[in-house]
């Protein structure tokens, strides 16, 4: 786990590529409430998706559809700097990882019975 959020809710690295460097692993979203997902497909990608103005519980979730991203230019740069060349929206970066980690949230839940 590398970040909590206000609702209590942690970003962290899944690690499930073998031997792959962290920064290469997807990024997942555990939330105080049950929330969970597969919010980017490593670190790149969540960086583009902080820059693009959501969090990782709003990719995680559904619950505020009408809530409006707001591009930060500070995340912009870090984003431009770490991942040049990446750029996605937050929407696509969402649904890369949904794509490729559909499986997520059953394996966590069969963790934890």
């Amino acid at each position: 786990m590398f970040g909590q959020d206000g609702s209590g809710g942690y970003a962290a690295f899944w690690l499930v590529r073998p031997s792959q460097p962290l920064a290469d692993q997807p990024v997942v979203f555990l939330g105080s409430e049950e929330e969970t997902g597969a919010v980017a497909r490593d670190l790149g990608d969540f960086l583009w998706l902080l820059a693009g103005g959501l969090g990782p519980w709003e990719a995680a979730t559904s619950y505020e559809p009408a809530w409006t991203p707001r591009p930060n230019q500070e995340l912009t740069a870090v984003a431009e700097r770490f991942a040049p060349g990446w750029r996605r929206s937050p929407a696509a970066v969402i649904e890369l990882a949904a794509q490729e980690f559909p499986e997520f949230d059953d394996t966590l839940m069969e963790l934890c019975r």
